[in-house]
């Protein structure tokens, strides 16, 4: 496995908009590389994650949480799922991999844990589709079932407020 001289900060955010989501972060090229994931990550090898790429993000959304005000983009609550480190395993320019549709890491959270992979889905929709993949390793777990954050406790703590990266299509 490749060592990195520093780790990387990846982030997932539990997203209360219209629908449910989980966006997925990872630090590359002084941002966040972003994708929505409908049904949310899983360690669950036998369970792969559409991933819908999305506008990068400014690294100072990775502390983000709040909610965001009704008639915004993205408006709904917005809290850390999971955060953590990563590294790359494979040889080469990560952003490269990424550019050539497939990118293996592995993930140090406190839930998302082990290798990973992402592959692009060719030839589907805008070219934005990707696949997360957990790998079969020690820290697969069969059995993963996905736990929302949000509780109602943590609801009545958050602020409204609206988060630091502001895009062309706004924030996600």
């Amino acid at each position: 496995m490749k060592k990195s001289p520093i780790d990387l900060r990846f982030v997932v955010h539990e997203h209360h908009a219209s629908h449910l989501h989980y966006d997925f972060r990872l630090e590359m090229g002084g941002v966040f590389k972003s994708w929505a994931i409908p049904k949310g990550p899983s360690m669950n090898p036998a369970e792969k994650r559409l991933a819908i790429m999305v506008e990068d993000h400014a690294l100072e959304y990775g502390a983000f949480e709040g909610i965001i005000p009704p008639g915004n983009y993205g408006a709904g609550a917005v809290v850390i799922w999971d955060k953590g480190s990563y590294v790359p395993t494979e040889e080469g320019d990560p952003e490269e991999q990424l550019e050539n549709g497939r990118f293996s890491f592995e993930l140090r959270g406190k839930k998302l844990k082990g290798g990973f992979s992402m592959a692009l889905l060719k030839g589907r929709g805008k070219g934005n589709q990707w696949l997360l993949m957990k790998k079969r390793d020690q820290e697969a777990d069969s059995t993963f079932k996905l736990e929302v954050a949000l509780t109602e406790k943590k609801r009545k703590k958050l602020e409204v407020k609206i988060p630091p990266c502001e895009t062309d299509s706004g924030p996600s």
